[in-house]
């Protein structure tokens, strides 16, 4: 049924965009028939929007992977660094939230871990809504930050990273066999808000896959049995992503275009000073409006991401 909603959407999207242009159409040969120039300006500013709606939507037509209509978990690291890292950490989970608010998605924190000073050394927030994974799996790699530091007195500029993760949330359509004796689960104190039971009690839990060494943690629930179900399906869903990951590396290399997205291999850049200029390096995409960015406008490079690697994969096909 979500699919069958999801494809009726997607020809509705095709159907509206028709008639509007249509309709624009008619009604500019109408205005340029009697001279009426503010009309012919209303239709031209109705034509670009259009046309803004219609690039979106060719984009969306692209995410036909198998768990690109999935909701999905972003997870966040600070790099070294200390306070400077994990306040960049906290900006770009702030910068997701942003996103998905914009376009109509929930979110949820699943876990956290606070920075000693500020910021966070790593946040987990499941993002709900459609195409979730397939728009924020571009965002996966590492994050550069150069800006003057608040936390330095002597108002220097420094260097942050800090790494996103994204991984689909695995329904009951895809099903993911993990040897239990091959996880390893650890209880702990769960940190932040919560109330005093969840600070009082070792609710929280950490499954390490030992095979993988996949690591996956949860603190949200006020229960070590509602964070224990929750962890397994984090679990299930970071393997899940590993093996999508294996598949599209294998199709990069192919293309002989493979793009690292591993530790260490920055993605895009965030320069705020001595200019402004937010810079994606595999795409080539940049620019100057490095509040907007932070605010969560982040289309323009996710779309310019997703039709590079639909087009990696694709060239990979007909080889």
């Amino acid at each position: 049924m979500r699919e069958r909603n999801a494809l009726a959407a997607a020809v509705e999207t095709v159907r509206a965009l028709e008639r509007e242009r249509a309709d624009a159409l008619e009604f500019a040969e109408m205005a340029d028939a009697e001279g009426d120039i503010a009309s012919l300006d209303d239709v031209s500013a109705q034509l670009a929007a259009l046309k803004a709606r219609a690039g979106r939507a060719e984009l969306e037509a692209l995410l036909s992977g198998e768990a690109d209509g999935n909701d999905c978990y972003i997870e966040i690291n600070s790099g070294a660094g200390g306070t400077e890292s994990n306040d960049w950490a906290l900006m770009l989970f702030r910068m997701y939230s942003r996103w998905a608010n914009a376009h109509d998605m929930q979110t949820e924190l699943v876990e956290e871990t606070g920075g000693e000073q500020a910021g966070i050394k790593s946040a987990t927030l499941m993002v709900k809504g459609l195409n979730a994974y397939g728009w924020l799996k571009t965002e996966a790699g590492v994050h550069r930050l150069v800006r003057i530091s608040p936390f330095d007195s002597n108002a220097k500029r420094h260097t942050s990273f800090a790494s996103v993760w994204v991984y689909p949330v695995v329904d009951d359509t895809i099903v993911i066999d993990i040897n239990p004796s091959d996880v390893r689960t650890d209880t702990y104190r769960a940190s932040g808000s919560g109330g005093q039971h969840v600070n009082k009690t070792d609710s929280a839990v950490r499954l390490t896959h030992i095979p993988t060494n996949v690591v996956v943690a949860c603190q949200a629930g006020r229960s070590q049995h509602q964070n224990r179900e929750e962890a397994w399906k984090m679990l299930r869903a970071r393997l899940y992503e590993r093996e999508l990951q294996i598949r599209e590396e294998a199709a990069q290399a192919v293309a002989d275009a493979k793009t690292d997205i591993g530790w260490g291999h920055q993605i895009r850049s965030y320069v705020l000073q001595p200019y402004q200029m937010v810079k994606d390096l595999r795409t080539n995409v940049e620019t100057s409006d490095t509040a907007g960015v932070l605010d969560g406008d982040l289309d323009e490079f996710m779309g310019a991401a997703l039709a590079q690697r639909v087009g990696v994969t694709r060239d990979a096909a007909e080889a």
